[in-house]
């Protein structure tokens, strides 16, 4: 379709707005932005990088899909970073070739399945 130009943001489903916040703020190192109040559920807005934002949403009886839906976060050193989630307790796969780069996956709180994708 004419006209799109990328991913502005991505929303997730959260059942602990404080763990979720804790988990992309203090672990992979995203930034709280303003969001609006009037959107009538409890949520946070997150900045990924000067383009693209995680919306967080709260949803009390959220129950993470068992599925391979994921949201991927670009990654310069997947293994360092893999090393530095596991300093922190943090489950995460070992990283492995797929040809176009190398990953890793984890969940986040809510059970969410994240991917770091190193390109290659």
């Amino acid at each position: 379709m004419a006209g799109l130009r990328g991913i502005q943001h991505v929303s997730v489903d959260v059942d602990d707005l404080d763990a979720a916040l804790a988990f992309y703020i203090d672990r992979l190192g995203l930034h709280l932005i303003d969001r609006p109040s009037t959107l009538g559920v409890g949520g946070a807005w997150l900045s990924v990088d000067d383009r693209v934002q995680l919306h967080l949403v709260m949803s009390d009886h959220f129950v993470a899909p068992e599925t391979g839906q994921h949201l991927a976060f670009a990654v310069d050193d997947v293994d360092g970073v893999v090393r530095e989630l596991r300093a922190h307790d943090i489950e995460v796969t070992d990283p492995f070739d797929v040809g176009a780069g190398r990953q890793a996956f984890l969940r986040d709180p809510a059970g969410n399945l994240l991917e770091l994708n190193q390109p290659t």
